[in-house]
């Protein structure tokens, strides 16, 4: 949620930030007349209020007509004071149902534009490249005993899968480096609920443009989570923080329902309803937010080193960061049978806009409790393995173990399976 002071004293700065990423400016318009009726409202309600008490004084000295007049302007007043509340109430609802939707201010330096605006910040490694016609990721994955889509399909239906044998085996391996690397960096490690109450996926801002992609269980007000940043946003809900930087590691398994994404990436394990995922979650000073979110992406480049595989860091453009991010930086890692750079890390700087809606703070220089900034960062995710077999694939099909994750599974090569 975005400050409404901030927005009384330069509303042109959000206007911006709206255009930037191809949202409606008007709601500026909008927000600042809500908010000055809310505040006139309000005055009102305070000034018929004192007025109030001050004449219940009146009331009890006085005796015969004279008190029953004031009796009944007594009346008068005590309506006047329910309907100056009622709307101060009305006007502060719709003031705050109409924020909600507003999403986070952009950082200065952000790109303006859409999904495919983004801006190429560096390149590391040099697309793989072979003396052979190099396999997908699911050819290899089936061959090596590693993945099957088809019995995953039959259980759970379409985008499910089993990892098997060596293919759970490196999940495994991938998911123990990250959180070996984030213990090593100082994180607390954690093993969140995937199941969260309406207000934590709310306050995260997960219930907006992308709640169709939420899976939800109605019976129990509860919703599966798509990302360990939404419990660990709301770990501190409701709380002071007295001492920041605060950070924390998750494992967890999250679910998408990748609505909208049909016929898209359906193949293999890109894009499926089920993952498992190593996220940093850090809050922090908002003045160190920015070099905060520098720091998470170093960690997930060094990360990314350890696995050996080319990618490229982007800037992701304004109109495709989501709700809460002012600003996001991702990870595409070179998958060789797509010719293509695709994402395997995100890390956002959400500024100061999650905690506001969770009232998660900390305490100044001068005591005063004031919103704290969030940030998050994917370490690890299931979809790394398509980047790892594909770019470590050896022209026997079998695949070479980087060296990193050799001491977690116990191997330097993958084999294919014999049938």
């Amino acid at each position: 949620m975005i400050d409404l002071r901030a927005l009384r004293e330069d509303p042109e700065r959000l206007r911006d930030s709206q255009r930037a990423r191809g949202e409606d400016d008007a709601v500026v318009g909008t927000l600042l007349d809500l908010d000055e009726r809310r505040r006139s409202a309000l005055t009102s309600f305070e000034q018929l209020r004192a007025e109030q008490k001050s004449f219940g004084k009146s009331v009890s000295r006085a005796q015969g007509d004279e008190r029953q007049a004031l009796l009944t302007r007594a009346k008068e007043l005590a309506q006047q004071v329910k309907d100056a509340e009622a709307e101060a109430d009305r006007l502060g609802g719709e003031l705050d149902a109409l924020l909600k939707g507003v999403p986070n201010l952009i950082e200065d330096g952000a790109p303006a534009g859409g999904e495919q605006d983004f801006v190429v910040l560096e390149h590391v490694g040099e697309p793989t490249r072979f003396g052979f016609e190099p396999k997908d990721h699911l050819e290899l994955g089936e061959s090596l005993g590693a993945i099957d889509m088809e019995r995953g399909a039959k259980v759970s239906g379409a985008r499910f899968y089993y990892l098997t044998g060596v293919g759970a085996r490196l999940q495994y391996a991938l998911l123990n480096l990250a959180m070996e690397q984030a213990v090593e960096a100082g994180f607390v490690p954690m093993y969140p609920p995937v199941l969260v109450k309406p207000e934590a996926m709310e306050g995260t801002g997960f219930l907006g443009a992308h709640a169709a992609e939420v899976y939800q269980l109605p019976a129990d007000e509860l919703y599966l989570v798509g990302t360990s940043e939404v419990p660990l946003a709301a770990y501190h809900m409701n709380e002071i923080i007295d001492a920041l930087p605060r950070r924390y590691v998750a494992w967890s398994s999250c679910f998408r329902r990748e609505a909208g994404s049909y016929g898209k990436d359906t193949r293999g394990i890109i894009r499926v309803h089920q993952f498992d995922k190593v996220e940093m979650f850090s809050y922090c000073d908002p003045a160190d937010a920015h070099e905060e979110h520098l720091r998470l992406l170093e960690w997930e480049k060094q990360m990314l080193a350890k696995v050996e595989i080319p990618y490229r860091v982007i800037d992701v453009a304004a109109g495709d960061l989501g709700s809460s991010a002012a600003r996001k930086y991702d990870c595409e890692a070179w998958v060789p049978t797509q010719q293509a750079y695709r994402e395997v890390t995100s890390t956002s700087n959400c500024t100061d806009f999650q905690a506001r809606r969770l009232s998660v703070r900390h305490r100044d220089g001068d005591g005063k409790t004031r919103p704290v900034a969030t940030l998050n960062g994917t370490l690890a995710t299931t979809r790394w393995m398509v980047s790892i077999l594909e770019n470590h694939q050896q022209a026997d099909g079998s695949v070479r173990v980087p060296k990193a994750l050799q001491k977690f599974l116990g191997l330097e090569v993958l084999e294919p399976v014999k049938r």
